[in-house]
């Protein structure tokens, strides 16, 4: 028997095996249609829709390290490393009212590897619901926008809060309102500590190469205030800012000084590098015996901070300041961070 004959009895036995078999056969199942990730492009870059929904979410964070230095630092050391790592989720979809967004940012910061230490152990940096200028939640202060280098002090005490507010918004003008549970201890009118409430309000806008921020803060419970100016210029080659503040008597908002003024200007050498010097002076620095005012003493800061981009994600910062006071030690100090974002 040749080749040719063997396969042709090898189909046949084939066949009838398969006829004689064919209500046992075996269909395979079609496979399931797998949702792979979809880009969103409607709120910017990163965002993807979560499979099966029509929301957008973005994850991102930051790990950051600094060598602190300066006036006993930690204990009697005028040194110290210290570390943060955040992550952030930020969810987005369109409504009938605009843009629902909410937005988690879980933070840890340390100083040494104890993890019985309160202050390594991670917590909720900022959690909020956001829709039609409103937002409700955890959240930073308007208090907690500052200039871009880090010279100035222009805010007192934690600018984080739960709070509820509203604002409202163009590319060029922005106004708002906030009311603010002011929970941490500070040091004021004697007595006094968190459970507190605030009301802020500021207003925000940009003509031509200029911006300009006003913010007021009211302390319900000193029954005390601070107003906050600030000014962006596009001036040569950088950017000129000029800030101050002014405190009717010591409040939660501010209570470094009377009032203060200070300027920088944020030299851009390239996309790359970027040279910060600023100054800021101090008025009537001390808090009278009943905290409801000042009495006297001035101060002043200045400095530099230089900032390196490495690579895309990858940027290093560097701050040196002096402090000097009436009837104070003066004070160098600062730090050099390593940051990485993603």
């Amino acid at each position: 028997m040749n080749i040719r004959a063997i396969l042709f009895a090898s189909a046949a036995a084939l066949s009838s095996a398969s006829g004689a078999l064919a209500a046992d056969a075996i269909v395979a199942a079609e496979p399931e249609p797998m949702e792979y990730v979809r880009v969103c492009d409607a709120f910017g870059t990163g965002y993807f829709y979560i499979p099966g929904t029509e929301t957008c979410l973005k994850i991102g964070g930051y790990i950051r390290t600094e060598a602190r230095f300066g006036r006993d630092r930690v204990g009697t050391s005028d040194w110290s490393f210290w570390t943060r790592a955040q992550v952030n989720f930020t969810a987005k979809n369109d409504t009938e009212f605009g843009t629902l967004t909410s937005r988690i940012n879980l933070r840890s910061n340390t100083e040494n590897s104890d993890r019985s230490d309160s202050g390594n152990a991670a917590f909720l940096d900022e959690g909020y619901i956001d829709i039609a200028g409103l937002r409700f939640g955890m959240q930073y202060s308007w208090w907690d926008d500052d200039p871009s280098g880090e010279t100035d002090s222009v805010a007192s005490n934690e600018t984080r809060h739960n709070a509820i507010r509203y604002q409202y918004e163009t590319e060029t003008f922005a106004a708002g309102v906030a009311v603010e549970e002011l929970e941490d201890d500070y040091d004021t009118k004697p007595g006094e500590g968190p459970n507190n409430v605030g009301i802020t309000g500021q207003v925000s806008g940009t003509v031509g190469v200029v911006t300009g921020y006003l913010l007021g803060g009211y302390d319900v419970d000193t029954e005390e205030g601070a107003i906050r100016g600030i000014i962006y210029a596009d001036l040569g080659p950088g950017q000129l800012g000029v800030y101050g503040v002014w405190a009717s008597g010591a409040n939660y908002y501010y209570e470094d000084s009377e009032w203060t003024l200070g300027a920088q200007y944020e030299l851009k050498i390239n996309d790359k590098f970027a040279v910060t010097p600023g100054f800021q002076y101090f008025s009537n620095i001390d808090l009278a015996n009943n905290g409801e005012g000042f009495t006297g003493g001035d101060a002043w800061t200045g400095g530099v901070t230089v900032d390196y981009k490495i690579t895309d994600g990858l940027a290093t910062k560097l701050s040196v300041q002096y402090h000097d006071e009436d009837d104070g030690d003066d004070e160098v100090f600062g730090f050099l961070r390593l940051q990485r974002d993603f």
